[in-house]
């Protein structure tokens, strides 16, 4: 455009493009802002936020050892090809291939690890055992390493050097995940990742601060009033913590529970049933108020919400309880009581109604056992995620809880830092522990178990039998029946993974998967077997009356009365007894068992073994889906760990655990980035009477119970 009284001439672009540089925007649509779609994905790392490189730390696993001896795996003295590349360069570089990795000065680790374009002579021996010399630059091992990833085509191949693997931000969006454009565009001075990276408690004051000019105002009010209606929603079922771009993959089951459940509030929809199954798992006593109330909404709202829990407040909250019992299991599977709350606190046949009335309670240990200031595990300096560079004091040969509100850091200081931390110096794990600055007192421990709720196997064919080993004595039992010696059968015999006994028709699985296009497999019982898993022959051969596949359709219960002569088989059973699985079968599959059960039978595992008093155990929520009286089971078991010599570190918001732990650390005061800092070290007793503390609050309620009751 040219002003004719002066003659300037203005430039106006329809394009979004920029008369100077000539760099040029598309229009600006929803899709430019996802990093789902190709429009605005990062095309470095195609909308991930992270790229994955072979890790130099990974790939000299050894630094300790020499070229020759095995720093690097599969290019020392026993891989001939590589090894005569590898001292055919330190001839023309001059360094011993015989010194420790971690010696050889930094420019020759770089060499040896990423190569160099100048041409060297190597020398091959060739299968005549003459000396081939040719001339050509040496790769490194990285990027050999990275080639023969992207080509080969073997799974094997693939699967071994992704162990070499670690994943970084990418370098190009810095994680955001969004291309330049995207991230260049701002409201009220802040980009979409800037925004979706705050907990949801500051997001939602952001977008209730927000204030436009003129006409913005008027077109975004609807938008922004949805916005905030949807994040307050997400905080009040005790999510303030999270931020919106938070992983699915590393949200607990609790919390994609309430996340869904925030989302149902957000419809309005009336005449509904809601089934929930445990919402208060990984939820802080102070923040149960909050899920509780929105449950009670749902209900005003006409809806019938049916909750499945164990939580005391949860239940005391209910308008109707049904109570299933008496036991677990074949002992389970009757309404043993039901009606309000009152009601089944007066029911003589409920267990619950007991444990609710204080007539049954998980008892506070009169004398706890007393912290060794010459025995403390010292971890400096963590400050991974939310964690404001803190200083952990661990006394040793304890049962330490850690306790704090949802979101306050408990599982990066203990599982990512602490776990990873010892398990890297005394297995040399590869696990990376978060950032920190040093550990002290590994002295204390000879082994560090992590007992977490992750599946004991993924499919049908692992079950409590396999995974426990006690699958292989049972076997052993079987083959030394006369009938399976006089026809020459062995131990593998009775295996239904291997040929020979098992049904072939289903290969041991007992089931047959039908695919359904466009829908779910199906698995149907096989027509041969009937579900067995074995051929007519192997189930021919019975012990005591029973054949393998009727052994491992027992509970536990029933096969600890059945085979407890048998010293190897009897040990085991006795101890998935006492975490309380004397329900579950045998050989019941593993991927029909909870978190909470999975973990149980890790732990029975741990337990059946031979401990040296020198155990680091690690648990995280262990009484998620348990009832009172298989939480006082559990107590029981972690205390004689304990009483063992081992240290047991629980991380648990149940005031049942924090009341019988003999320390307690607690942190704080709030979740995401108003915590990361530990506001109280001691006993129950200490911890409760502080203020500043909520689980010290809640705390003092449960124990003035106790001084009540004894009064």
């Amino acid at each position: 455009v040219l002003e004719l009284d002066s003659g300037r001439e203005h430039l106006f672009s329809a394009r979004y493009a920029c008369p100077v540089c000539d760099y040029s925007l598309p229009e600006l649509e929803p899709r430019l802002f996802s990093f789902n779609n190709p429009m605005g994905a990062c095309p470095e790392c195609d909308g991930l936020g992270t790229i994955s490189f072979f890790d130099p730390r990974r790939v000299v696993a050894h630094p300790g050892l020499s070229l020759a001896s095995g720093a690097i795996k599969g290019w020392d003295r026993r891989n001939q090809f590589y090894f005569q590349m590898l001292t055919s360069l330190a001839a023309h570089f001059g360094f011993d291939v015989e010194a420790p990795f971690e010696k050889l000065p930094e420019p020759v680790q770089t060499l040896v690890l990423y190569g160099t374009q100048e041409k060297i002579p190597f020398s091959y021996l060739s299968e005549r055992g003459r000396t081939i010399v040719k001339e050509h630059a040496f790769e490194g091992i990285l990027p050999s390493l990275e080639r023969r990833y992207k080509e080969t085509d073997s799974l094997v191949v693939r699967e071994e050097l992704a162990k070499y693997l670690n994943a970084k931000a990418c370098p190009a969006c810095e994680g955001t995940r969004l291309r330049p454009e995207a991230r260049h565009v701002k409201v009220d001075d802040r980009a979409i990742y800037e925004v979706s990276g705050l907990p949801l408690k500051q997001a939602l004051e952001f977008f209730r601060q927000l204030k436009l000019e003129g006409s913005k105002q008027a077109i975004a009010e609807k938008i922004v009033n949805e916005i905030v209606a949807r994040l307050s929603f997400l905080n009040n079922v005790g999510l303030d913590y999270l931020s919106l771009d938070r992983g699915a993959d590393t949200l607990s089951g609790g919390e994609a529970q309430r996340i869904r459940l925030a989302s149902q509030i957000g419809s309005g929809l009336t005449g509904v049933m809601y089934v929930l199954d445990e919402p208060s798992i990984g939820l802080h006593q102070r923040d149960n108020a909050r899920l509780l109330a929105t449950l009670k909404h749902l209900r005003d709202l006409g809806n019938t919400v049916i909750v499945v829990e164990h939580d005391e407040e949860a239940i005391n909250s209910a308008d109707h309880v049904l109570d299933m019992g008496p036991g677990a299991g074949e002992h389970g599977g009757q309404v043993v009581a039901e009606g309000p709350p009152e009601q089944i606190r007066r029911n003589p046949a409920s267990l619950t109604g007991q444990y609710l009335s204080g007539a049954l309670e998980i008892a506070v240990p009169k004398n706890r056992r007393r912290v060794d200031r010459t025995r403390v595990f010292r971890l400096r300096g963590a400050r991974g995620n939310n964690l404001k560079n803190i200083d952990l004091a661990l006394p040793v040969g304890l049962f330490v809880c850690v306790s704090g509100v949802s979101g306050s850091g408990k599982s990066t200081l203990i599982n990512d830092t602490l776990y990873h931390a010892v398990a890297r110096e005394l297995y040399g794990s590869v696990h990376e522990p978060a950032a920190h600055d040093s550990i002290k007192g590994l002295e204390f421990f000879d082994k560090a178990v992590s007992v977490d709720q992750s599946p004991i196997g993924r499919t049908p064919r692992s079950n409590p039998a396999t995974y426990t080993a006690l699958f292989t004595p049972i076997r052993e039992l079987f083959a030394g029946v006369p009938m399976a010696r006089e026809r020459g059968y062995g131990p593998g015999r009775f295996s239904f993974n291997v040929k020979g006994g098992r049904c072939e028709a289903c290969q041991g699985d007992g089931v047959i998967k039908v695919e359904m296009h466009f829908l779910p497999d199906i698995y149907v019982p096989c027509d041969v077997c009937h579900g067995k898993r074995y051929n007519r022959e192997t189930l021919e051969v019975q012990f005591k009356g029973k054949n393998i596949h009727e052994v491992l359709q027992m509970t536990v219960e029933a096969a600890y009365e059945f085979l407890n002569a048998v010293p190897a088989v009897e040990r085991k059973l006795q101890t998935l007894l006492e975490v309380g699985l004397g329900y579950i079968q045998l050989g019941q599959p593993a991927t029909t068992l909870s978190g909470g059960e999975a973990q149980r039978v890790k732990l029975s595992l741990e337990l059946s073994k031979r401990d040296t008093g020198r155990t680091l155990y690690i648990l995280d929520e262990p009484t998620t889906g348990l009832h009172f009286k298989d939480i006082d089971l559990l107590l029981s078991v972690l205390h004689r760990l304990r009483d063992a010599g081992n240290t047991v570190v629980v991380i648990e918001h149940n005031l049942d655990v924090i009341k019988t732990a003999d320390w307690i650390i607690d942190l704080g005061p709030e979740g995401g980035e108003g915590g990361g800092r530990i506001l109280a070290q001691g006993t129950p007793e200490d911890v409760a009477a502080l203020d500043a503390s909520f689980t010290g609050r809640t705390l003092r309620n449960v124990l003035g119970k106790r001084v009540r009751r004894a009064a």
